[in-house]
C-alpha cells in the first residue's frame, strides 16, 4: 500500500442513542431517532486500532497511515493511539479538523476531531500546509453512516501523502468517502467494512463519483477500485 487512511471506530458507542438522547430530554427536546450503533464502537476499538498501526507497519513502504482520532472528552482515544503510532509507525503530526458548528459532549462542545498521521518520506505539501483545516461536517441523514465524514477532509490527505496512480487501503471503509476520493483523484483504492448495507451504499457512491476538486486541473480518468 502507499497510503493507509481510515476512520476507525473511537470506543466510545456514541450512536448507540443514550448520548444524544439523555441531552435532547435534558433539554427540553424530546428523544432523538432511533439508535444506529457501530460495530466494534465500544473497548475492542483499542484492539482494532493497535492492530491497524502494526499491519500498516507490515503494509507500508514509503507511505504512511493517517487515522482519525476523535475531538477529546473523557478517556481520550486520540492520546492513547497518538502514542501507540509513535511507538509502532513512528508519529508526525496531529492535524486537527475544524469542523464547525457543536458537537457532542455536555459542557465543552467538540467542535473539532483530530486526524493522526504518521512518519512518512512522501510529502506533496510543500511548506505551507497548515495542522489546522477546516470543511464542514456532515450532519447524517438516516440513509447514510453515522460517522461520515466530508470528501474534502480525505482528499486533503490523498493529495498530500499519495500520487496518481498509487494504492490507497482504507480498512474501515463505513460507506466508502476514502474510496471517492481516491477515484475522484485518480488513485487505486481498496476498502474493508464489516457491516454490508455501508458496502452497497459505498458502490452507489463510487458509480456516481464524478466531481473533480480543482476546477482549474484537468479531469482524471476514473480511478480504478481493486
Amino acid at each position: 500500500m502507499d497510503l493507509v487512511l481510515t476512520d476507525p471506530p473511537y470506543g466510545h458507542n456514541n450512536n448507540d442513542g443514550d448520548l444524544i438522547a439523555n441531552r435532547e430530554a435534558a433539554l427540553g427536546c424530546g428523544k432523538s431517532g432511533p439508535p444506529r450503533p457501530m460495530a466494534n464502537d465500544g473497548p475492542e476499538a483499542n484492539e482494532l486500532v493497535r492492530f491497524l498501526f502494526t499491519q500498516s507497519k507490515r503494509l507500508l513502504d514509503k507511505g504512511c497511515c493517517c487515522c482519525c482520532g476523535g475531538g477529546g472528552g473523557p478517556d481520550p482515544q486520540f492520546a492513547r493511539w497518538s502514542l501507540w503510532m509513535d511507538e509502532i509507525l513512528g508519529f508526525k503530526m496531529c492535524v486537527v479538523w475544524d469542523k464547525g458548528g457543536l458537537g457532542m459532549g455536555w459542557h465543552y462542545r467538540r467542535n473539532w476531531e483530530c486526524v493522526l498521521v504518521s512518519q512518512t518520506s512522501k510529502w506533496n505539501g510543500g511548506l505551507t500546509t497548515p495542522n489546522v483545516i477546516r470543511f464542514p461536517k456532515i450532519i447524517p441523514q438516516a440513509t447514510q453512516h453515522p460517522t461520515e465524514k466530508p470528501v474534502e477532509l480525505k482528499a486533503f490527505f490523498v493529495r498530500l501523502h499519495s500520487n496518481e496512480g498509487e494504492t490507497i487501503l482504507d480498512p474501515f471503509m463505513g460507506s466508502g468517502t476514502t474510496l471517492v476520493a481516491a477515484k475522484q483523484l485518480g488513485r487505486k483504492a481498496i476498502g474493508i467494512e464489516i457491516e454490508e448495507k455501508y458496502c452497497e451504499i459505498a458502490v452507489k457512491r463510487l458509480a456516481q463519483a464524478q466531481l473533480q476538486f480543482d476546477p482549474a486541473r484537468e479531469p482524471v480518468e476514473q480511478g480504478e477500485l481493486l
